[in-house]
C-alpha cells in the first residue's frame, strides 16, 4: 500500500457569467482591461455579512433582494433609519447587490454614522465601528464578516480612528477603507494609514490611477473607482466616482473569498487579495503595491 487517505467527495466548480456587467465588476474578473463579462463562483458570498459603515442603506431597494437590513444609527441629528444621502446605498450596491455587486449573495447591514450631508463626527464613526464588531461577535459572524469604511478618509491623522480600526481587525473583522481623494500620500489620512486595514486606491477604466486617488506605501490594492454605477437611495441607480467606490469592490471581494475559500483572519484575507491581484498594471500608481484587484477566477 503506497498511501491511505480519506475518500472525500469532489465536485465541479460552478461559475456564473454576468454579461454586459458594470465595468468595475468585469475588470475584477479579467487580467486585462476592456472585458464586459463578470465571471464569478456561484457561491457569491453566501452566508457572509458585510457591515456598511456609511450614510445608511435604503434597504428596500429591489436590488438587495431582502438581504439588506438596518443595524444601527449613530447620527444624532437624524432619527431616520434609512439613507438620506445615497452614498451608503451606492457602496452597499457595489458590495452585494444583484446587478451591481461583487458578492451577490452576501448580507448587508447598515451602520449609519454619516448624515444627509455625508458628514459625521469622528465619535460617530468610532461608535459605529465598535457596534459592528460587537454585533458580529455576539452573532458569531466573526470569520464570515467584513466591513466597509468609505469615508473619503480623515486628514491630519485621527489616531483614535486608527486605534478603533486596529481593534476591529484584532477582533477578527476585515476592514476595507478608502485611501482618500486628495491625490496625496494616504499616510496622511485616517483610517487609511492604519497598517492592519485593507486600504484601497482607485483606478479608471484604462487602469490609470484615478487623478483624485491617494497613493503611497499604505495602499494595499487598487480597484475600479471612476464612473461606477450602483444602487441609489431613490430605488434607482447612480453613477459616482471616488476611492469610496473602489473600496466596496474589495469589501465584496473579501466576502466572496470567505464564502469560496473559507475563514481567514483579516490581515491574511487582505494578503490573499494582494496575492490574487494583477501586479504592475496600474499606470502612475505612485505606490509600492501596484496591484489591481482580481477575483482569481481562471
Amino acid at each position: 500500500i503506497d498511501y491511505i487517505e480519506p475518500d472525500v467527495e469532489v465536485s465541479i466548480a460552478s461559475f456564473t457569467t454576468q454579461s454586459a456587467a458594470p465595468w468595475g465588476l468585469a475588470r475584477l474578473s479579467s487580467r486585462n482591461p476592456g472585458a464586459s463579462d463578470y465571471n464569478y463562483d456561484e457561491s457569491a458570498g453566501e452566508d457572509t455579512y458585510a457591515y456598511i459603515i456609511d450614510t445608511g442603506i435604503y434597504v428596500d431597494h429591489p436590488e438587495f433582494e431582502g438581504r439588506a437590513s438596518f443595524g444601527a444609527n449613530f447620527v444624532n441629528s437624524s432619527k431616520e433609519n434609512t439613507d438620506e444621502n445615497g452614498h451608503g446605498t451606492h457602496v452597499a450596491g457595489t458590495t452585494g447587490s444583484k446587478t451591481y455587486g461583487v458578492a451577490k449573495k452576501t448580507n448587508l447591514i447598515a451602520v449609519k454614522v454619516l448624515g444627509a450631508n455625508g458628514a459625521g463626527a469622528i465619535s460617530q464613526v468610532i461608535a459605529g465601528l465598535q457596534w459592528a464588531v460587537d454585533d458580529a461577535t455576539s452573532k458569531e459572524r466573526i470569520g464570515k464578516a467584513v466591513a466597509n469604511i468609505s469615508l473619503g478618509a480623515i486628514k491630519l491623522l485621527a489616531s483614535s480612528v486608527n486605534t478603533a480600526s486596529a481593534a476591529a481587525v484584532q477582533a477578527g473583522l476585515f476592514l476595507a477603507v478608502a485611501a482618500g481623494n486628495g491625490n496625496l500620500d494616504a499616510g496622511q489620512f485616517s483610517p487609511a494609514s492604519e497598517p492592519t486595514v485593507c486600504t484601497v486606491g482607485a483606478t479608471e477604466a484604462n487602469d490609470t490611477r484615478a487623478g483624485f486617488s491617494n497613493y503611497g506605501s499604505f495602499i494595499d490594492v487598487f480597484a475600479p473607482g471612476v464612473d461606477i454605477v450602483s444602487t441609489w437611495n431613490n430605488g434607482s441607480t447612480g453613477v459616482i466616482s471616488g476611492t469610496s467606490m473602489a473600496t466596496p469592490h474589495i469589501t465584496g471581494l473579501a466576502a466572496y473569498l470567505l464564502a469560496l475559500e473559507g475563514r481567514r483572519d483579516p490581515v491574511a484575507l487582505c494578503n490573499r487579495i494582494q496575492e490574487l491581484a494583477t501586479p504592475g498594471i496600474v499606470t502612475d500608481s505612485l505606490s509600492a503595491n501596484n496591484l489591481l484587484a482580481y477575483n482569481g477566477l481562471v
